[in-house]
């Protein structure tokens, strides 16, 4: 079916201004997690007494969900996504309270909901609902001097990691903080204030260390001068060195069978065994591309919310995967942090997909915005691409 110009239909007006060079490259990832899942899910599956393909099927069906919200945000205009955003926000911190009353407990967190026999961790959703109201905030400091702007973001922040603090989640908490420091350095704000905030993030991660046991556990043994062969990341690490450059072949890994979590946090690691160094290289450069596909659309805007909140998004999408990859490889302690769209998992995958349809809705072409000239590149290769929607609109 041929699509016209003409057509003045939403999808038409959605299709024809819409990055379809990041959507396909998106497209091209997912379904790649999705292939991979089948290289760890079944043999996790097996081991917790449940169908061999068990996570794999779970996978397509939350795939196909967030295929859906992903399309259905994409054609959203600025103001719809922070009215959207507000939404998820409100409602993700009432089910993170609510998850600190009668959430699951598992490994001494709670930070799980069950739902209609799902479990949904409400944070992996306020994550990008976070970024884009602070990337609002922050602009609004830019645009209107007597606003308590300012305020308001330092309130979201508070709010939000006072929360995962209380669960306890430290990785979460480490990713949020990082996003929202890059968020004030890149509104403009005063650069002695990131000093203040690194010497609070080090108290912190200190103040974490003495009265989490959790988290004295990881570090502990991620520092430990000779090691743990049978540690969790040491097996991962190990991994790679078994794979080589092209694997031992689909299936005949032996890692997914040592490790509780080689579906989820230790993804990369089963894919290394199996499908070799040449893969999760591949898997690099695609996460790569995305993340300056869409960093680099920001150049041409013109209106700061919109440049602050994708360089916000595509941060938190890049930086989520390489504390992932960083931890499989030996590079960081155990965080329990997800592989965007590789790594099984309900919440993290939707909530990826929702992070990918807000940076499509702000990156979109239209008509009536201001533009600015730049030269070709690589990561821009469609003719006439402008800037986005003004957040007025």
């Amino acid at each position: 079916m041929k699509i016209s110009r003409a057509d003045r239909s939403l999808v038409t007006e959605w299709w024809f201004t819409v990055d379809r060079v990041l959507l396909s490259f998106i497209f091209i990832l997912a379904g790649s997690g999705l292939v991979l899942s089948l290289a760890a899910s079944p043999a996790v599956a097996l081991k917790k007494g449940l169908p061999a393909f068990h996570f794999v099927e779970r996978h397509a069906v939350f795939f196909v969900i967030g295929t859906v919200l992903m399309i259905a945000v994409s054609m959203m205009q600025p103001r719809q996504i922070r009215r959207l955003a507000l939404v998820i926000f409100l409602l993700g911190l009432a089910a993170m309270a609510g998850v600190l009353i009668g959430g699951e407990e598992v490994n001494g967190a709670r930070r799980w909901l069950r739902l209609a026999g799902f479990s949904i961790q409400p944070s992996e959703f306020v994550k990008p609902a976070f970024v884009v109201l602070a990337a609002w905030a922050f602009a609004e400091v830019q645009k209107q001097v007597d606003m308590p702007a300012r305020s308001i973001a330092v309130g979201l922040y508070v709010v939000f990691a006072a929360l995962l603090l209380m669960q306890p989640d430290v990785g979460q908490t480490f990713l949020i903080s990082t996003l929202w420091t890059a968020l004030f350095v890149l509104a403009g704000q005063p650069l002695a204030w990131v000093g203040v905030f690194a010497v609070i993030g080090v108290l912190g991660l200190v103040g974490a260390y003495m009265t989490l046991d959790y988290v004295r556990f990881r570090v502990d043994r991620f520092l430990a001068p000779t090691g743990d062969e049978y540690s969790q990341t040491a097996r991962a690490l190990q991994s790679f060195v078994e794979g080589g450059f092209f694997g031992r072949g689909p299936g005949e890994g032996t890692i997914k069978t040592a490790l509780p979590d080689a579906h989820t946090d230790f993804i990369f690691a089963v894919i290394a065994e199996e499908y070799g160094a040449v893969t999760c290289l591949a898997l690099v450069a695609l996460i790569t591309f995305i993340v300056l596909r869409a960093y680099f659309r920001t150049f041409t805007e013109t209106d700061p919310f919109t440049r602050l909140a994708v360089a916000g998004l595509s941060l938190l999408f890049g930086l989520q995967a390489a504390i992932n990859m960083g931890v499989n490889v030996g590079l960081l302690p155990a965080k329990g942090m997800t592989l965007p769209f590789i790594s099984a998992g309900g919440s993290s995958l939707v909530s990826t997909f929702l992070v990918m349809g807000i940076i499509l809705a702000l990156t979109r072409r239209r008509p009536d915005a201001l533009r600015l000239r730049r030269p070709h590149s690589a990561f821009n290769t469609e003719p006439g691409m402008t800037a986005l929607g003004s957040a007025t609109r």
